[in-house]
């Protein structure tokens, strides 16, 4: 397998990354992940310039990420991967510097890695739907940014696994925030609901989708916070993300979404974003 390191496309088992690497010892770094349908990328551009403001939040250096995009292209060509379903991973470090809390010296280089693998849809579950299960919101109060620093969000798809899940969903102060690797939203009376963008949330480049075409669909959208309390009301529930597209939730803590199939909204929602994906 061919991946991208500090300027190179090498093979991964030569990639050597110091143990004084920042991502390494603090989590000090931020990552995409961009699917590829047949050798091109779906929405790259949203997704650098999300990497581009997670980078800027956490004042790390932009390496220039317009080569980027060509070096994810190269990737998927070159790990034959043209006709197939592909993510690509890409990851910046503040780099490697002896181990202080403090910010290394600004011309510090930053690691970069990226790497392209074969994806397998999860087909089965985008007709039958999924269930998930509600853990308390204890991470960081800046999800907004795509940081690497992810233990939180580990431990509550660990658990999720262990329950049979898919997903963990986080509830804060009595509202649904999003998954640990996606985004929630539910349907009252054929109205979408979801959070609202702020620091609780990762803002989803497929959350974004749904909400474009919810407008052109005549879908109502509310942008409230879900209290938990409402979750036993909801018709419908779905999970939002690159690798997710839309999921339909069909048991939440055991407890059936609706009639227990995926429901009329998801399904539209479903088709549009195949249909997008298909056209570009």
């Amino acid at each position: 397998m061919l991946v991208y390191f500090n300027g190179k496309i090498r093979n991964k088992d030569e990639v050597r990354i110091s143990p004084d690497d920042r991502g390494f010892v603090f989590g000090d770094g931020v990552y995409e992940v961009i699917l590829s349908y047949k050798g091109r990328l779906f929405r790259a551009g949203a997704h650098f310039e999300r990497l581009r403001r997670s980078l800027k939040e956490l004042r790390i250096r932009d390496p220039e990420l317009k080569v980027l995009r060509n070096v994810a292209d190269k990737l998927i060509h070159e790990n034959h991967l043209d006709q197939k379903i592909a993510t690509v991973y890409i990851q910046i470090s503040r780099g490697a510097a002896p181990r202080k809390h403090f910010f290394p010296a600004e011309n510090t280089p930053v690691s970069v890695y990226a790497a392209a693998s074969p994806f397998d849809p999860p087909e089965e579950e985008w007709k039958q739907g999924t269930s998930v299960i509600l853990l308390p919101d204890n991470r960081w109060l800046r999800c907004d940014i795509k940081s690497t620093s992810l233990l939180p969000n580990v431990m509550a798809c660990q658990q999720a696994k262990e329950a049979g899940a898919k997903e963990a969903v986080f509830i804060r102060d009595g509202a649904v925030t999003e998954g640990s690797h996606s985004s929630f939203a539910a349907v009252f009376k054929g109205t979408l609901h979801t959070c609202p963008e702020s620091h609780y949330i990762l803002p989803g480049i497929t959350r974004q989708l749904v909400l474009k075409l919810c407008p052109e669909m005549n879908i109502p959208v509310s942008l409230y916070p879900i209290q938990e309390s409402h979750l036993q009301n909801a018709d419908e529930c779905m999970l939002l993300g690159t690798t997710t597209e839309v999921m339909p939730v069909v048991r939440i803590n055991e407890q059936q979404v609706g009639d227990g199939r995926p429901g009329p909204v998801t399904r539209r929602l479903q088709q549009a974003l195949r249909k997008m994906i298909r056209g570009e």
